[in-house]
């Protein structure tokens, strides 16, 4: 399943919208900000896809049924560019347990040679049979994503998978569902090409350096 915000209307256009704008993107805190947003937009969206039961709750003047969540989340982000995004999905699923993976693109000297994922930490739960949610604002190549899913899937097998990203390209939606056909993938919007630098075009750049300044 593949899910794109994008294509329906909504107030989570507007977060993408400004996230995307060159001017409004250059102020860091709004940034941080409308990423943040649009997590809880997305965290509200996927969790009508997950299990429940009812519950009967007490109340001072009775009681009341309602259907609550019984799964066990672990919300698993990439440093540093997702820990806004992050934020939107903790902030929605409070009682998750969190996974943080310190991956980044090494670019060759070399034109034209494959970029490729440097894998430095790794801090999880047990995913064993529970709900993975991993959350990347960028989803270019798709590569940092499945190695990061490599690394959680060491500490046991999740009864679900959830991709979740803010901007995406196609040929990295066709590599993500090639290696993990069963997965369900939701998107802020989809793009439909990468430059020469596997940046996504029209995209937004790079989500890290808005957030946080560039690196050094």
């Amino acid at each position: 399943m593949v899910y794109i915000f994008n294509d329906h209307s909504s107030v989570a256009n507007h977060a993408i919208a400004e996230m995307r704008d060159i001017d409004i993107q250059q102020d860091r805190s709004k940034f941080r900000t409308n990423l943040k947003k649009l997590g809880w937009f997305m965290a509200y969206e996927l969790s009508k896809k997950l299990n429940f039961t009812k519950k009967e709750i007490k109340t001072p003047l009775g009681s009341s049924e309602i259907s609550l969540i019984n799964e066990e989340i672990v919300l698993a982000t990439i440093l540093r560019a997702g820990l806004p995004f992050y934020q939107g999905f903790i902030e929605v699923f409070d009682k998750a347990q969190s996974a943080f993976i310190g991956a980044y693109r090494a670019e060759s000297e070399n034109e034209g040679e494959e970029i490729y994922i440097n894998m430095e930490y790794m801090a999880s739960p047990s995913v064993e049979d529970k709900t993975l949610i991993i959350i990347d604002p960028m989803l270019a190549t798709g590569k940092s994503l499945i190695k990061s899913y490599e690394s959680l899937i060491q500490r046991g097998k999740p009864h679900c998978i959830h991709l979740v990203a803010a901007i995406a390209s196609k040929p990295g939606v066709e590599y993500v569902k090639q290696k993990l056909p069963n997965s369900n993938i939701w998107l802020g919007a989809l793009d439909d090409t990468l430059n020469k630098q596997s940046y996504i075009v029209p995209g937004l750049g790079d989500a890290g350096d808005l957030s946080f300044g560039e690196k050094i």
